[in-house]
């Protein structure tokens, strides 16, 4: 644009000549008319107001030029000429003039390997205005910016412009080819002195196509700036390098091939061995303590987890194992209370006598005094009460502030379940001029209640109805009320219960459950059992502060009915029953630390139970029944949202172990133990219900037939699966089950064990928490004894955490 105002200007001036050997003044004219040739749909009056040429105003040389300069921002005009004409006696200005085509459409062609929508956003132009030859190479430039970013180095962006007949509208057309991916074929470095090329490799995502299909040497920038800027510096900071370097990089391109060479230049600089370490300024934690917390040692294990010798050595300086370190310090401290604690992790750098660089380490610390929470408020309750979130609050006014409590108190919020997800960050600030604290919890109510009714099918129950109501927030104070009616041709529910985890404002729990059911075993044709009664639970808080161990004491009654198939008549001999009465008392003792609740990302769960059914409790039958249940999760990573308050999804390594055992015969086959399926066994999955017996693997159970000794007195399970959680009510996992069930406890041996695995999705629904799992069964037989391994899908309606 410059350049053509330049020549404007210098044209304007030539013509202007004649009237300064005129004599004059200046080189102005004031011209009788003013006449503006090659206008099509700009009016003679804008170009006049755009220019400021006016007749009979006085114009120089500067007005040419601000009139060329106004004209070409105009956006209008792609060519334009000012000149005097005054050969007939008068002055005449002239104004000539090139318009700009109209862009009527845009668009892209050739756009495979990356997607249309992402190379259209690259472009820069409007349809309707007059078009810029500037901003069609812009976009030019931008597009095959974009592909070379995306390793398309070949690609070429060629803008075509398609002019109407009038050539006064345009289109234009970016053609792409976009050739072949570069792939790196080698990778060059330049100032490595201390590790060989193929070590700097192995570190970095961005490798050389190799033999192998998964070595193509794909070339990602953003990968690229990850090994530059991370993992190499990571590779080398480990190892005592802290002056490493990456000088820069460079990308050669063979333009026949599509082959590219990477250069990558270093400095490595010396490593630095560990010389002194001190800490100062202690004195809530011993010098010992902390010391315990120092990174770097000159001794090492060695072996397979570390069970080998003692292997003695210079330790290099690791400045993210100092940091980390540092922050692990930092941590204990907030944890005790000590929240204004300052930490100088001090790196000082010096060389021996015999040249060898070192770094001197030392702590300086200034604990200041202990945090005192002042207050705690809580923010936007509307419906649940102050009383039940404080209950979950570990932490009151007057306590040391730790940090650890803070995350626990937050996180036991977050498990109430009444509250959406996730939960803000806990506010703390200062609440005097002593330190002291305020913590502020905020939180927004969702509905946590529902009211359900309509039709159901499911494996095992057939085709149904249901109302329920499930509120497990009643008058905001934290009490759970439940009601099930599920009806069909199959089953009959009534089950209602009520549950107070604070009775009259207490730590003691209670629980109690009214049920009436019945149901037509059609899974294996068992037969039908008819079950009235009730429960009584109480909890109480043991051994724990933190209210995460509780002990519970319980007693139900019911009164069962069983009435064996005819289909099925050994089953039948063996469990029938006529109003056999079961008086049951219990205790079991729970330890519950998951987060994240439905769906555990962390923590652990053990419970162990003992109960007493008839003897001396009067009612049929004599036997004792122990379970034990361990369960623990890790979390394993996330899928982005990593600030402050995320709540992404989580990847999840759970790990699950039961075992329960009868003492004493039981009349009553609903308190014995039967593996197989999700329904009414207890899995493996990819058995089918009641197939794994006492005496092995029944594959008339596959049939919808079962033995009257499908069921025993003993049984092990072991899970282990990784899963995705997705969000609190949807969550996705592969599994590997392992389990067996045995005819007496004395027969116990978990060593021998059928094994399952395979994937499934659980889903929290207004029905109920619902799951499918397809598991393969590995030691499945058929009739004949044969190894016969498959696939079996599982369908789950009901409580399965």
């Amino acid at each position: 644009m410059i350049r053509r105002v330049s020549l404007g200007a210098v044209c304007g001036l030539l013509c202007l000549l004649p009237q300064i050997a005129r004599g004059q003044q200046a080189a102005q004219i004031i011209p009788d008319s003013i006449s503006v040739l090659g206008i099509k749909r700009v009016t003679r009056q804008t170009v006049l107001s755009t220019s400021g040429f006016a007749v009979g105003r006085v114009t120089g040389y500067r007005d040419v030029q601000h009139a060329l300069e106004a004209l070409y921002a105009s956006g209008q005009f792609q060519d334009v000429r000012v000149a005097a004409d005054t050969s007939a006696g008068r002055s005449i200005l002239l104004v000539t003039v090139k318009e700009r085509p109209i862009l009527i459409k845009w668009t892209v062609k050739g756009t495979e390997k990356i997607s249309d929508r992402t190379v259209r956003e690259r472009v820069t132009l409007f349809e309707g205005r007059p078009l810029d030859p500037a901003a069609v190479a812009r976009s030019a430039a931008r597009i095959d910016s974009l592909y070379r970013g995306d390793g398309y180095y070949l690609a070429s962006v060629n803008p075509k412009w398609i002019y109407e007949a009038d050539s006064s509208r345009v289109r234009v057309v970016f053609e792409i080819d976009e050739g072949r991916r570069v792939a790196i074929a080698r990778v060059n470095f330049e100032g490595n002195h201390a590790f060989t090329a193929q070590a700097l490799i192995d570190q970095m995502s961005s490798k050389p196509e190799g033999f192998f299909f998964w070595r193509n040497g794909e070339y990602d920038e953003d990968k690229l700036q990850k090994d530059l800027t991370q993992k190499l510096p990571d590779f080398y900071g480990a190892r005592g390098y802290v002056d490493f370097q990456v000088l820069g990089d460079t990308l050669i391109v063979d333009d026949t091939t599509g082959k590219a060479t990477l250069v990558v230049r270093l400095s490595e600089g010396q490593p630095y061995k560990i010389g002194t370490f001190e800490i100062a300024g202690n004195r809530h934690f011993t010098t010992d303590e902390i010391q315990g917390l120092y990174p770097f040692s000159s001794s090492r294990r060695t072996g397979l987890l570390g069970l080998g010798g003692t292997e003695r050595g210079a330790s290099y300086f690791n400045q993210s194992k100092w940091d980390d370190a540092t922050n692990k310090v930092f941590t204990a401290y907030r944890d005790d209370g000590y929240l204004y604690v300052q930490i100088q992790n001090d790196v000082v750098r010096r060389v021996e006598r015999d040249g060898t660089p070192v770094v001197d380490l030392r702590w300086f610390i200034q604990e200041h005094q202990p945090a005192i929470v002042n207050k705690i408020d809580i923010v936007g309750n509307d419906v649940t009460h102050e009383s039940v979130i404080r209950d979950a609050i570990e932490m009151i006014p007057g306590d040391v502030f730790r940090q650890n409590a803070l995350l626990a108190s937050y996180q036991n919020i977050s498990n109430l379940g009444f509250f959406q997800q996730p939960l803000p960050i806990p506010d703390t600030r200062p609440a005097n001029d002593q330190g002291d604290v305020d913590v502020i919890f905020r939180v927004e109510e969702k509905r946590t209640g529902n009211v359900n009714f309509g039709a159901s099918v499911g494996q095992g129950t057939g085709l149904g109805g249901f109302i329920g109501l499930d509120e497990p927030n009643l008058f905001g104070r934290g009490k759970r009320g439940h009601f099930q009616w599920q009806f069909g041709q199959n089953i009959t529910d009534f089950d209602i219960s009520y549950t107070d985890p604070a009775i009259m404002l207490s730590r003691i729990s209670g629980t109690l459950d009214l049920h009436d059911s019945r149901y037509r075993y059609t899974i294996a044709d068992l037969g039908q059992l008819r079950r009235r009664g009730g429960s009584l639970q109480f909890g109480f808080p043991l051994f724990d502060a933190r209210k995460h161990v509780r002990l519970f004491l319980s007693y139900s009654l019911d009164d069962q009915s069983f009435i064996g198939s005819a289909l099925n008549p050994a089953f039948g001999t063996t469990f029938g029953c006529s109003n056999c009465l079961r008086s049951t008392i219990g205790t079991s003792i729970l330890r519950d630390t998951r987060i994240d609740l439905p769906f555990p990302t962390a923590g652990t769960m053990t419970s162990i139970g003992v109960s007493q059914s008839g003897g001396v409790l009067g009612g049929t039958g004599n036997f004792q029944r122990v379970d034990i249940e361990s369960h623990w999760y890790a979390p394993l990573g996330t899928l982005g949202g990593k600030g402050a308050g995320a709540n992404p999804p989580k990847f999840v390594l759970g790990l699950s172990t039961r075992s329960g055992f009868v003492f004493g015969k039981s009349p009553f086959f609903d308190q014995l133990f039967t593996m197989g399926g999700t329904q009414f066994g207890i899995p493996p999955r990819g058995y089918d219900e009641f197939s794994v017996t006492p005496k092995g693997y029944d594959p008339n159970a596959a049939g919808g037939q079962a033995s009257a000794n499908a069921f025993g007195n003993a049984f092990f399970l072991m899970n282990a699966e990784i899963g995705l959680r997705l969000s609190q009510a949807f969550y996705v996992s592969t599994f590997f089950d392992a389990g067996n069930v045995w005819a007496r406890p004395a027969q116990y041996d978990p060593t021998r064990l059928f094994r399952g695995a395979g994937v499934g999705v659980a889903v929290v629904s207004p029905l109920g928490p619902i799951g499918l799992d397809l598991g393969y069964g590995f030691d499945k037989t058929n009739l004949a004894g044969q190894p016969a391994p498959g696939w079996k899908l599982h369908f789950k309606l009901g409580n399965f955490f």
